[in-house]
């Protein structure tokens, strides 16, 4: 199963990409960069696999770029709290 076809797995992947970026020392600045520019390739190239990234990208979507910035965050915020 891919990891966007079940929230948790995406979530898991998610943390563990996080936590690997950590480990090669980058900042939490540059991760969050990172997190905002995979939001945007998520929501313009990935077609949604179930209901928690359909709203996410309907989210996205009507939100402007600070906006965007902020679910990028929260994002890596809750990965990085499991």
């Amino acid at each position: 199963m891919s990891v966007l076809h079940n929230f948790d797995e995406w979530k898991k992947f998610l943390q563990d990409r996080v936590e690997q970026a950590s480990s090669l020392g980058m900042d939490k600045s540059t991760i969050h960069d990172l997190a905002y520019e995979i939001g945007d390739y998520l929501s313009k190239d990935v077609d949604p696999k179930n209901e928690q990234e359909r709203l996410l990208k309907e989210l996205w979507d009507v939100a402007d770029e600070n906006q965007q910035r902020v679910m990028a965050d929260l994002m890596v915020k809750l990965v990085d709290r499991t």
